[in-house]
């Protein structure tokens, strides 16, 4: 007869109990992005600040630009909003895009980056579901965007298939540009220098473009840079399918694009995720 001291188990009885049921599979690589996914979403829940981002600076943007400059550019703030929304869009969106690297930075600076790297399951599941998090984040932004601009007097021309297909195009073509800020994420020190770092790039990259105004006005230099600038040709292809005369190239360019910075920065990325210390 096994006698034991109060308060303490039979260890065979407890290593019984804890082997007697089958043993929980390994979560599948979608499984595991998905959860991940719904972890970025909870994380509004708790610090619902976080959604400033995607509803309170669309609205100003959208606000400020069209009646500050509507009436001096183009002479009416009602025909300068139907040229300017797209690119308010644009620019809403890409500026969210920041947000996926210091996401990743801070937890690698709380340790809770190890903690997911020692986790059984599939290793890349971590980003990944950060990435669908974000593109949920994308939509509702999107979302704030065009219903403001239908209160004010947006009206695009190809309806609401013009402006979904826009929106999935700009979610495309924002989900690659992740990828370089979360490369960001993984490489720099502290949350605060990857947000600014990101914003040096991003501040020339989304206004010297034809967001605001039509790059033929601008001098001969500065229109040979926006003409290069990825950021243009995402404008362009969506002033296109929201208004009509978007052409396949158009958006050929911006598929091109997005497969190029996955191309190069996923791989290295991943490289850096599986082999940080």
């Amino acid at each position: 007869m096994t006698t034991t001291r109060t308060g303490e188990p039979d260890q065979r009885h407890l290593r019984g109990v804890l082997a007697s049921g089958d043993r929980p599979q390994r979560p599948g690589a979608l499984s595991a992005s998905l959860t991940f996914g719904w972890r970025a979403l909870l994380k509004i829940k708790h610090v619902p600040e976080q959604l400033f981002d995607v509803t309170l600076f669309p609205v100003l943007f959208l606000l400020m630009f069209t009646y500050l400059f509507g009436g001096a550019i183009v002479g009416s703030t009602e025909e300068y909003l139907q040229w300017v929304l797209p690119g308010i869009l644009v620019m809403t969106v890409v500026m969210i895009t920041l947000y996926t690297g210091v996401t990743l930075n801070t937890d690698i600076t709380k340790g809770v980056f190890d903690r997911f790297r020692s986790l059984p399951i599939w290793r890349p599941a971590p980003l990944a579901g950060a990435l669908l998090g974000d593109a949920v984040r994308y939509t509702m932004a999107s979302l704030v965007v065009i219903v403001l601009g239908l209160v004010l007097g947006f009206r695009p021309e190809n309806g609401v298939v013009g402006v979904v297909l826009s929106v999935l195009l700009l979610i495309v073509f924002c989900y690659s540009l992740s990828w370089i800020w979360t490369l960001l994420g993984l490489v720099l020190r502290t949350p605060n220098s990857v947000m600014t770092v990101s914003m040096v790039v991003m501040f020339p990259g989304t206004f010297l473009s034809n967001i605001f105004v039509d790059p033929r006005t601008m001098p001969g230099w500065l229109q040979a840079f926006v003409d290069v600038n990825p950021v243009t040709h995402l404008v362009t292809a969506i002033r296109g399918l929201m208004h009509g005369g978007v052409t396949a190239g158009q958006i050929g360019w911006v598929l091109a694009a997005a497969a190029v910075m996955v191309a190069l920065f996923a791989p290295v990325t991943m490289y850096l995720y599986r082999n940080r210390n």
